[in-house]
């Protein structure tokens, strides 16, 4: 089954980290820590390993799980359903990259998903920020990047949760997502890659995730 429809072309998660790559190695322990059910451990840097490459394999992570998520709702985040990028009557988004679209833009969810989601794919997909071989650097403004995209990604979660919830929970996919978005503000704390008025439209449901273990 094709749970992204017509926008299939659209959404393609980034190709698996290349086996026997350090990052590859370091995936493994992710998944396996994930495993252990304990979320707040899975986000901590392993002993000695490269904080760049950490933030790299939880980049292309969290990516592929939000791209996923959104997947399962696209029939329903439509031009017409979702006029605009928001998360409840509060927040609004305007896309722009800085290179193609330099001025902000009001387009409707989907299609700020689909420019979010491209531009993601051409940071990962792009060696001099994502270095895929042993011993090529990252770039120096390596984490300010990080801190973008992670910031872009949050949205994705916000506009499902205030627009598309009912549906998710129709779907059956709510303790997922529940389980994805804490996972990510785990993340995001942990190395402090997200302004917390960012998280203003989850903010009560982030709290509430937060209490249980």
């Amino acid at each position: 089954m094709n749970i992204f429809g017509k926008k299939s072309q659209t959404f393609k998660p980034k190709k698996n980290i290349q086996e026997g790559s350090k990052q590859y190695h370091l995936k493994q322990y992710a998944e396996a820590t994930l495993g252990s059910g304990n979320l707040k451990s899975a986000v901590s840097l392993p002993t000695g390993e490269d904080i760049n490459e950490w933030l790299a394999v939880n980049t292309t992570d969290f990516f592929n799980q939000i791209n996923m998520l959104y997947g399962t709702i696209t029939e329903f985040c439509t031009p017409a359903d979702c006029p605009v990028m928001s998360a409840g009557p509060k927040y609004e988004y305007h896309w722009a990259d800085g290179t193609t679209v330099k001025k902000a833009i009001k387009v409707s969810a989907p299609e700020y998903v689909d420019f979010l989601m491209t531009w993601v794919q051409s940071q990962l997909d792009d060696e001099n920020i994502f270095p895929s071989k042993i011993g090529v650097p990252f770039p120096k403004n390596f984490q300010s990047i990080v801190k973008t995209i992670f910031k872009r990604l949050f949205r994705v979660y916000a506009h499902i949760y205030h627009s598309h919830f009912q549906k998710i929970v129709l779907l059956g996919e709510e303790a997922h997502l529940n389980t994805s978005l804490k996972h990510f503000i785990y993340f995001i704390q942990e190395f402090n890659l997200v302004d917390k008025k960012e998280l203003g439209p989850l903010n009560e449901l982030i709290e509430s995730l937060m209490k249980t273990p």
